[in-house]
């Protein structure tokens, strides 16, 4: 009888979720034939920009596991500053695009600059479910700074977004030296140091709590048809759209190029990685490695509008680092690509800082 009364109570709770679901896709529906094709007709400076076309040089690189991760250099070897960024869950390396355009002519030929992919994103190799964590991610990272940074004479600027600073912040967790030897600085944007258990997406927090415990058994249940959410998710090309652009985005100006390119991202991310990092993303807690960081220069990037990485979890890493912080409020999740002048200036400000200091000085 028990069982009866918990299998109700677990249909209850589902229904409501489906019903919830179900309404917002309907609203979304109903507000995709009114505003998406609005969104297309507006301006888009963006629209020349050849997103997901620029290349490095490959790098071979392999993961404390043995995994093949996808990596690319640009300059020389043997540069003083070797700037590495670190992309977001559910995306991969061409999140830089507009940094990767521009800090090279910007900061000259004493930096070289890598790119890599995440492992099971981009093109990086497909990862055993298990080894889907931040900290094996950040065991990652240390590999790539191995294979891609000179043994002496050059130090780093880590720069990542969102899950990229998660990794960062593994990285610190688990080889402090780095950090007093290596690591000369961060650049941290879209960030959260842990309890992102709270988060609520921008809805209403008496329903986010109503869906939180219900979204992880139903991201594995996606993941167990992978193949079959993936034709689905790429039959809804306008609704992803839709979607992406009200989830991702705040500022109502962003071009609808630059949004497509992240909703391609995204798609291209099959559904069962995103079930398999979905728990360390909400079980994420490096509070105790940010004094590790603490000992480097650092800029923290926020934005007032972010649904997955609040502003208030930027300002608190920002606080914890005694770093630099800027703040954007009419923006969202995704600062590289929606406001990519502010996140390209703080790099190469802190690049520049970097270069002029003596190398004693800043380690």
């Amino acid at each position: 009888m028990a069982s009866k009364r918990a299998a109700g109570s677990r249909r209850r709770r589902l229904g409501v979720a489906g019903a919830v679901g179900a309404a917002g896709i309907g609203a979304a529906v109903g507000l995709r034939r009114l505003a998406v094709g609005r969104v297309r007709l507006r301006p888009d400076p963006d629209a020349a920009e050849e997103f997901g076309l620029r290349r490095g040089t490959p790098v071979p690189v392999l993961a404390p596991d043995g995994l093949p991760l996808h990596v690319e250099a640009e300059g020389p070897d043997d540069a003083p500053l070797t700037i590495v960024f670190c992309h977001g869950y559910c995306l991969n390396l061409h999140t830089w695009h507009y940094q990767r355009r521009d800090l090279p002519r910007q900061l000259g030929d004493g930096v070289r600059f890598v790119y890599w992919d995440q492992r099971s994103h981009g093109r990086s190799g497909r990862a055993d479910p298990l080894s889907a964590t931040i900290d094996q991610t950040g065991e990652d990272l240390a590999a790539v700074l191995a294979a891609t940074v000179p043994s002496s004479g050059s130090r780093v600027l880590l720069v990542g977004h969102s899950m990229g600073t998660m990794t960062i912040m593994a990285l610190a967790a688990a080889h402090p030296a780095m950090f007093a030897e290596l690591v000369a600085g961060v650049v941290l944007v879209n960030t959260s140091a842990g309890d992102l258990k709270e988060m609520t997406l921008g809805l209403p927090l008496v329903l986010a709590k109503l869906l939180r415990p219900i979204t992880p058994g139903t991201l594995r249940g996606l993941g167990r048809r992978a193949d079959l959410v993936d034709r689905v998710r790429g039959a809804g090309a306008d609704l992803a759209f839709f979607v992406t652009r009200k989830m991702a985005f705040a500022d109502r100006y962003v071009s609808p190029s630059v949004v497509d390119f992240v909703e391609q991202m995204i798609r291209n991310t099959p559904i069962d990685v995103i079930a398999e990092f979905y728990p360390t993303l909400m079980d994420h807690d490096k509070t105790a490695a940010l004094p590790v960081v603490a000992g480097r220069p650092a800029v923290v990037l926020v934005a007032g509008a972010d649904r997955f990485t609040p502003a208030a979890h930027g300002r608190a890493v920002a606080a914890a680092l005694d770093a630099e912080l800027i703040e954007i409020e009419e923006a969202g999740h995704v600062l590289p690509l929606e406001y990519p002048g502010a996140v390209t200036g703080a790099v190469r400000r802190l690049a520049e800082r970097l270069l002029a200091e003596p190398k004693e000085r800043s380690a």
